[in-house]
């Protein structure tokens, strides 16, 4: 047995020996990863194994003594299945080499029978491992983490290229999915094309011009297809370069919606390619791929078309057959080669499912286990009498939601189970989250612990820091004022010296601040409740360090963005989830209308009048500044104008994303202090930032933006007592008509517009800093797919239940996929 598996074994025999404590290796068994992993890999021990004992040990102190000897015993069975002569007693017999090795050996072997570069390509792509003697490909995945380089045609400068593509090795590439595909066999005449169609043409060039707009600032590029059956005009924005592309009696296929102007069919911005004969007489489906500098179609779909004939077929299927039958899924070998060359769209549909299915499965398997993980974990109880509440309760100027009751009786039940709340709450915008989280700090405090809660902005953080204040402090609060304090980036260093130690002493219960509370000069004499503002504003690490300051403390994360229920239950299924849609009594709606763009005038008309009945107004843009490849209005650039020629007896702030987070907060402050009228700014303002006089906001380029950032925008006005206004123009006059502005007319409810939004758009704008660890891992699956979500639910939550640390010997392979999916993935809760 190598000697870092042998030193593993002697550790785990010495923590059951000492039930299951974390003192079989000073400072817990986690610390000695430091070194081990080291070890580990002179020996030759798969990454694959390096990698699950280095997830188990690191979660190891978080769990409860069962937790610990399950999660041992089951790791050490992974590693006995991986190396037989781990489970065995030493016998003295020489050390067979281990499969990494040997794998090496074999590669290095054939490296050196490797071919010159041939000018035909081979039907198979030629690579090093095609010598390796006696190997099944199906069971080599060193082959698939071959540097692409060995295949025939890609030098060092093309595999660079390649790389920018996100592929680095062959397996990449049978997972570098087409973007769209073209089918000829569903090819439509120019003289058939109907308004809103949505399609692929094919055509000659017949004539290519440029003309400037914008005062010459810009450009387009109009070019004329056609078939023989008729002519199309085609629009390209500011793309001056294709002028050198596109030559007369070239022929190219597009790929867009037919519009009209001027009584014509036109195609503004189209996909489009050169055509390669080949592929239009065989009528066959072809992908498009995404391409850098240097690389073309058509060289990059030979070298996949190599890559996925060699190889596709013979991946070795991870998925249990008995979860492919109930799903009625097909096998990973015929997904990977249809979904890249489909045979007909039949084939690529079942491709596409297969491949998504496997996505959300895994997924699934990595929340649920995260979800086992923290529940495994003891927490602190915290037990709330209903008389205590009940005081607190009506103390309150206000009676709670029946929603806000709900989420309240969720928290106080997380905070009396013994083990760490985790917990979402969600809620509409102004439907009184914060309430909530300041009574549930309050539980805890009471008892004599402390409470943290970190939001995204100073402004945010300071308008907590007066909601707590004057909920929990004065005459019917229990806490002094100064046990309550604000830190943020702009707090004086003399008053942050002072909340360290306050923080450090307990003599300060509740802090409230920015990422100023998880810096490491930070401690906590016992933190036990934590509450995260705006969750996905944050990423994975920061909301770790925030936990990590106290010991296995409650968690709340709070949101104003609805999310859907297929999202919820697949992204974030390893949280508990309230959510509150009620709105508070005597919250108004705000009346919403979609303008054209050339109402524009009447939209200013009623800013000025809300200025001069002494409200004040939001102008919000899409863009900071004007830009070459997007027709969209920018705040920077329509700022001067407005400030000049439109409003030059009002005042105007700028605020965007490129100023400074002290200069942000400075707009702000003085927005909030009325020292300006109107408020010019791009999306930086959609959270939480409380202006009560502000009643009208008008949001140019609206067919921008997504429903929820719609939704989030327009809850910016309307927070206090007068009727409030919200103005929509889109980008263009036909954008008008936009399903999405309609809805925004139609209705204030966050969660059907949530509901409609993922229809429409996807899943990006719920996910935040989510969408940054799943993007990688989620390419085929859509989570519109509620049908889809459900299905590989069900089965992995039945696997989850038989084997949730994939220990049994039939799922060795499955436990390898999982831990690949998951390493490309950032935890959520971690």
């Amino acid at each position: 047995m190598q000697p870092s598996l042998e030193k593993l074994r002697k550790f785990f025999r010495l923590e059951h020996g000492n039930k299951y404590a974390n003192t079989a290796v000073i400072g817990g068994l986690a610390s000695m990863l430091e070194y081990w992993e080291g070890e580990a890999r002179a020996d030759g021990v798969t990454e694959e194994v390096i990698q699950a004992v280095v997830s188990r040990l690191r979660s190891y102190e978080k769990l409860s003594p069962e937790g610990r000897a399950e999660s041992l015993k089951g790791l050490w069975k992974r590693i006995g299945e991986t190396y037989p002569e781990a489970s065995q007693k030493p016998k003295g017999q020489t050390r067979s080499p281990s499969p990494a090795r040997s794998e090496r050996e074999k590669s290095q072997g054939a490296e050196a029978e490797r071919q010159p570069p041939q000018r035909k390509p081979r039907p198979a792509p030629p690579s090093k491992f095609d010598s390796t003697a006696g190997a099944k490909h199906s069971q080599t995945p060193a082959a698939l983490e071959a540097e692409l380089t060995v295949l025939q045609g890609v030098g060092p400068k093309n595999a660079e290229s390649l790389t920018r593509l996100g592929m680095r090795t062959l397996g990449d590439m049978l997972y570098n999915f087409p973007r769209r595909y073209e089918d000829y066999s569903l090819l439509k005449p120019i003289q058939s094309l109907m308004y809103g169609d949505v399609v692929t043409v094919l055509g000659t060039i017949q004539s290519t011009h440029s003309r400037p707009i914008r005062g010459g600032k810009q450009s387009i590029i109009e070019v004329i297809l056609t078939d023989g059956t008729g002519s199309l005009r085609l629009s390209f924005f500011n793309q001056p370069w294709l002028m050198n592309r596109f030559k007369q009696g070239d022929m190219i296929s597009v790929s867009g919606k037919i519009d009209q102007y001027l009584g014509r069919i036109v195609m503004n911005s189209p996909d489009w390619e050169f055509v390669e004969m080949e592929n239009l007489h065989t009528n066959r489906i072809v992908p498009i791929y995404s391409l850098t500098e240097r690389i073309t179609q058509k060289w990059l779909r030979n070298q996949m078309k190599q890559v996925v004939a060699y190889w596709a077929p013979a991946v070795v299927d991870a998925l249990p057959d008995t979860v492919k039958r109930e799903a009625r899924l097909v096998s990973l070998g015929e997904a990977l080669t249809q979904v890249h060359f489909p045979d007909s769209q039949e084939r690529l549909k079942l491709a596409r499912e297969r491949l998504a299915f496997d996505e959300i499965f895994y997924l699934q398997m990595g929340v649920l286990r995260q979800k086992r993980d923290w529940q495994s974990v003891e927490g602190r109880r915290f037990t709330v009498p209903d008389e205590w509440l009940g005081t607190r309760l009506g103390a309150l100027p206000f009676t709670l939601t029946s929603a806000q009751q709900d989420s309240l009786d969720d928290i106080r039940r997380d905070l009396d189970s013994g083990r760490p709340m985790n917990r979402l709450l969600q809620g509409d915008v102004g439907s009184g989250k914060t309430v909530i989280a300041a009574l549930g700090a309050s539980m805890v405090v009471d008892s004599g612990a402390q409470a943290a809660i970190m939001a995204p902005t100073s402004i945010l953080a300071e308008q907590h820091y007066r909601n707590f204040t004057s909920l929990l402090t004065g005459e019917k609060g229990f806490l002094q004022e100064g046990e309550i304090r604000l830190l943020v980036g702009s707090t004086t260093e003399s008053e942050k010296e002072a909340i360290r130690q306050g923080l450090a002493d307990g003599s300060i219960k509740i802090v409230i601040g920015t990422h100023a509370v998880i810096e490491p000069d930070v401690q906590f004499k016992d933190l036990q409740f934590v509450v995260i503002d705006e969750q996905h504003r944050f990423g994975v690490e920061q909301r770790a360090e925030l936990r990590s300051k106290g010991t296995n403390p409650h968690l709340l994360v709070m949101t104003a963005t609805p999310i859907p229920r297929s999202l919820a239950l697949t992204v974030f299924g390893d949280l508990d989830i309230s959510v509150m849609d009620v709105m508070p009594a005597g919250r108004q709606t705000i009346a919403t209308h979609v303008l054209r763009p050339q109402e524009r005038e009447r939209a200013y008309t009623m800013i000025r009048a809300q200025v001069e009945r002494g409200s004040q107004a939001f102008i919000v843009y899409p863009l900071i500044e004007e830009s070459e490849k997007i027709d969209a209005p920018a705040a920077v650039d329509d700022f001067e104008t407005l400030s000049k020629e439109v409003f030059p007896d009002l005042k105007l702030g700028l605020l965007h994303g490129r100023m400074k987070p002290s200069e942000k907060d400075e707009v702000m402050y003085k927005f909030r202090d009325r020292e300006f009228d109107i408020l010019v700014s791009t999306t930086v303002i959609e959270v939480g930032v409380d202006v009560p006089n502000s009643t009208l906001m008008l949001i140019e380029g609206a067919d921008r933006f997504g429903l929820a950032q719609l939704h989030q925008l327009r809850g910016r006005v309307g927070r206090g007592s007068k009727q409030s206004t919200c103005l929509l123009i889109p980008t263009h006059e036909d954008a008008a008509e936009n399903e999405r502005l309609q809805a925004m007319a139609t209705t204030n409810n966050g969660f059907e517009l949530a509901d409609l939004d993922l229809k429409l758009r996807g899943p990006g704008e719920f996910l935040g800093t989510r969408q940054a660890g799943f993007a990688s891992s989620l390419k085929m699956a859509s989570i519109t797919d509620v049908a889809l979500i459900e299905k590989a639910r069900e089965q992995a939550q039945a696997l989850f239940e038989k084997d949730p640390y994939l220990t049994q010997p039939e799922h060795n392979l499955l436990a390898e996929t999982f831990e690949r999916f998951w390493k490309r993935t950032t935890s959520d809760v971690s």
